[in-house]
């Protein structure tokens, strides 16, 4: 079984849905879930560089007169499928219930919230909030309502960037996450329930907290947590300092039930903030990566290692021709601080490296034998290069795809895989031979859990330039539990 955090159950913030929607379905993974969740990002125009004038600790009525009007209500449309029996009586009564059931698409629809952070229409809002939306509508806090266009997602931080054709729109400013203190006074700001402009306030309880939510590769999570009161509908919506400034997009909260009982999780703007300024300007996150692997370090495992310290990111592994092995990083250095800034774990480690693209060089300060070292390094892509990733389109692959039922996860005890729902004639799985109801392992090597996995993979591939572009797709055929290996041409692409 995987690890568990210390709460029973984490469950994204998820947005109240419309009649077909069960209010059960607030309580599935973020993967899995039924409904939307709404949530917000910054973009470019007019940065948060200006400041509101400073208010009193304990008076936030600027602070909510400064975000109510920035906060918007974000609906989505999406497509589920059920499955159905056939619906013959006569049937029915002299064969029983058939065995197999039919699946069905039915449209659904989920709300959440967003936040404007641009005068002419950028928003950001969550991942999970238009995951798989068809259709997006924005309205605003004077009831003006706008068809919005997903810029792009990132799955690894849960972030999006929405656009919609509006201007003069008011804007949070925004505020520096980084310097949030541990029992500082925040806002939540959103539309939990569809109940529109709602403002909560709490404490900030921790910092660069990682609950192990995101189900993404390359995955980043240093939430802010707080205790303000953020329910369903709240995702993508505002988390604002007492000056009005904003800090947070407020993204999970910390559940037995699927309401508020005690904490919530916002994604820090320092992160945000950098990932949707990608979005609008490449279309997909220039993500840095160091090339190792990384692990916290408790008690237990400092005994084992005989390390003499529990702060830092242990290097567990550190890869070829990656920006860490040419600085001369190696497995047991313990990572304590990045450009100036200290690292206690991993998720403040992931934290600092989400900041940078590739190409920027940054010092990395390790404990290597007692001793600390420091190494002046540049950040290089998941490609081993410094050059800009471009965004790709996946429909070249000729594929539709879904995460494996847990039917399929117990009857060939597999805890991950992605299933291949439907092939095109012309794509390039049918041209290698992939087949519906394939169930895809691994693509180079890496495991596969959600189609974000894939798209990864796929981007990375494609923007390689340094040799062959190709997928090396691994898994099985569970109707004859036949094992397949497929090596798959993108260059074809190209022709």
């Amino acid at each position: 079984m995987k690890k568990q955090s210390i709460f029973k159950t984490i469950v994204l913030v998820i947005g109240v849905a419309a009649l077909s929607v069960a209010t059960t379905a607030i309580t599935n993974s973020l993967s899995e879930k039924n409904v939307s969740d709404k949530m917000a990002v910054s973009a470019p125009t007019r940065f948060a560089s200006e400041t509101l004038a400073t208010a009193v600790p304990t008076d936030f009525t600027m602070a909510a007169e400064n975000s109510v009007n920035s906060v918007v209500h974000v609906k989505t449309t999406f497509q589920t499928q059920t499955r159905s029996f056939g619906n013959d009586p006569f049937f029915d009564f002299f064969f029983g219930r058939p065995d197999k059931s039919y699946p069905q698409q039915q449209e659904q629809v989920g709300t959440g919230s967003g936040v404007i952070i641009s005068e002419d229409g950028y928003i950001i809002t969550n991942n999970h909030v238009v995951q798989k939306s068809t259709n997006v509508e924005v309205t605003l806090n004077d009831k003006r309502s706008f068809k919005a266009t997903v810029i792009g997602t990132d799955p690894s931080t849960d972030i999006a960037l929405l656009k919609i054709d509006a201007k003069d729109l008011p804007i949070i400013p925004f505020g520096n996450s980084d310097a949030l203190k541990v029992g500082e006074w925040v806002l939540a700001v959103g539309n939990p329930f569809n109940l529109t402009s709602t403002v909560t306030a709490g404490i900030v309880s921790a910092k660069a907290r990682n609950i192990n939510i995101l189900n993404a590769d390359m995955k980043i999570e240093a939430f802010i947590q707080t205790d303000a009161a953020v329910n369903p509908g709240n995702s993508g919506g505002a988390l604002v300092n007492t000056r009005g400034e904003l800090i947070g997009i407020n993204t999970a909260i910390a559940s037995q039930t699927g309401s508020y009982t005690g904490y919530s999780f916002a994604v820090p703007i320092s992160i945000a903030s950098k990932v949707v300024a990608d979005l609008k300007e490449f279309g997909v996150v220039q993500r840095a990566v160091l090339g190792v692997e990384i692990r916290d370090i408790n008690d237990e495992f400092a005994k084992e290692k005989k390390l003499n310290q529990l702060n830092g990111a242990y290097v567990a592994k550190v890869s070829d021709n990656s920006a860490a092995k040419i600085a001369g990083i190696e497995e047991g250095d313990i990572i304590v601080n990045i450009n100036g800034t200290e690292v206690k774990s991993v998720a403040q480690l992931q934290e600092q490296i989400g900041r940078y693209r590739p190409g920027d060089k940054i010092t990395v300060s390790f404990v290597r034998k007692g001793k600390t070292e420091t190494r002046n390094i540049e950040l290089k892509n998941r490609s081993g290069s410094t050059a800009i990733v471009k965004a790709v389109d996946m429909s070249t692959l000729g594929a539709s795809f879904e995460p494996i039922s847990d039917q399929l996860k117990y009857n060939f005890q597999i805890a991950y895989g992605i299933q291949v729902t439907s092939v095109t004639k012309n794509g390039l799985f049918a041209k290698n031979g992939i087949e519906k109801g394939f169930v895809i392992l691994k693509i180079n090597n890496s495991v596969m859990r959600t189609e974000s996995d894939i798209e990864n993979i796929f981007t990375s591939a494609m923007n390689n330039n340094d040799q062959e572009k190709a997928m090396f797709v691994s898994g099985f055929y569970p109707n004859t539990r036949r094992i397949a290996h497929y090596a798959i041409n993108l260059n074809e692409n190209n022709k």
